[in-house]
């Protein structure tokens, strides 16, 4: 059994966007929820299968606006995908504004998020992922805060657990974590340049150190596949590399 309505935060592009056509060819009802509804009409159209897509134009930063959806829609699956797209600069050349923008978007939105599944509550075997990053692994010195704030959001996912099971919810929170640079993504391909220039070599040789590349649509299957019982049944923090997954 998987989920049968879903939503996806950031929907609109990256891994959101693969996340909700995944989802679509699944048979689910997805809202896709995002700040651009332009992006999000254009995703709408090109999802196919027997699942319904919806939109919504909302800024996940607001914690009024995502409680109100959650409580409309009701899903058994949320999945947050949204993020700031973090300044890529050495740490000198970071103000204190771009440093922290990750954590004043990316934290704040996986914090309050997880606080209206916990305070709505989302029903009984319902799963909240909350799509991190390597770089919260072994850092990430030319992005700022960026680091940091994606393994907070890790710790988050088990301080919510933590909540859930207290008050036997029986809600399940999952920090996600792509160990590998995503070059399909606006950030991803920023952040692979920014990389390889500081090397002094091309995207392409400084992807090669990844090894087999991870994609979104990798990403998407992973997301589905927990959703469904079929993938990470227990721990709170998953990683998934164009390897497989393991728990971290």
């Amino acid at each position: 059994m998987g989920p049968s309505s879903a939503i996806v935060i950031g929907g609109g592009s990256g891994i959101g966007r693969a996340t909700v056509r995944a989802l679509a060819t699944g048979g689910v009802r997805v809202w896709a929820v995002g700040r651009d509804p332009t992006a999000l009409e254009r995703m709408r159209k090109e999802a196919t299968g027997p699942g319904e897509v919806l939109v919504r134009a909302l800024d996940a930063t607001d914690a009024a606006a995502t409680e109100r959806l959650l409580a409309e829609v009701d899903p058994d699956l949320v999945v947050l995908t949204a993020g700031v797209r973090a300044r890529l600069a050495p740490v000198h050349e970071q103000s204190w504004e771009s440093f922290s923008a990750p954590w004043n978007a990316d934290v704040k939105m996986a914090f309050q998020l997880g606080q209206s599944a916990l305070r709505h509550p989302l029903r009984p075997g319902s799963l909240v992922v909350i799509v991190s990053s390597g770089a919260g692994l072994g850092g990430s010195p030319l992005s700022g805060g960026y680091a940091g704030a994606k393994r907070t959001q890790m710790f988050l996912a088990g301080y919510l657990q933590r909540s859930a099971d207290a008050a036997k919810l029986g809600i399940r929170f999952l920090a996600l974590v792509p160990k590998q640079i995503l070059p399909e993504t606006e950030l991803g391909a920023l952040a692979a340049d920014a990389y390889a220039a500081a090397a002094g070599i091309t995207r392409e040789k400084f992807m090669e150190r990844f090894g087999k590349l991870l994609t979104v649509d990798d990403v998407a299957r992973t997301i589905v596949g927990v959703a469904r019982g079929e993938l990470a049944r227990e721990g709170s923090v998953l990683g998934v590399s164009g390897g497989g997954t393991e728990l971290l």
